[in-house]
């Protein structure tokens, strides 16, 4: 599994123009599945996610996280992030969960972190060609591996 993690002051992500999901501060998370990714890995990315210390404490230091500001968190399922383009100019998906296994995967993902949070997570709709817009704050951007 690999989350790639940015601190926002806004986010949303339009499926054929409607907004399926929008958030204010706090994180939109680009996330995409691997077929050895298991409620063990989810759980792991879903609780670094929550704490990740990336939000300014009264000093200006990144000691607070999502969970501690009350920030919101936006989830949109992206399976390029497990691309393979180390040969050729084409890249290869073969390292990404197929749709079957990845949904589950992302829908049991959002609802851990939903839980963690105590929260509704927004999310785009998994499969479909979407937009999203976000305004980056900082910038900061993290990429997280699972640990498998």
């Amino acid at each position: 599994m690999r989350l790639v993690i940015q601190r926002v002051s806004e986010a949303q992500v339009t499926v054929d123009g409607q907004v399926t999901g929008h958030i204010g501060p706090g994180l939109l998370v680009l996330a995409g599945f691997a077929p050895t990714d298991s409620p063990a890995s989810l759980s792991w990315m879903c609780r670094k996610l929550v704490q990740l210390r990336i939000f300014n404490d009264e000093n200006g230091q990144m000691n607070r996280s999502v969970q501690d500001t009350g920030g919101q968190v936006l989830v949109v399922s992206q399976f390029t992030l497990l691309a393979d383009a180390r040969k050729g100019n084409r890249p290869s998906y073969i390292g990404a969960a197929p749709p079957a296994v990845a949904e589950p995967l992302y829908r049991q993902f959002v609802a851990m972190v939903a839980a963690e949070l105590g929260q509704p997570v927004p999310t785009g709709i998994f499969g479909a060609d979407m937009r999203v817009s976000l305004v980056n704050d900082g910038p900061v951007t993290i990429v997280l591996d699972s640990p498998a």
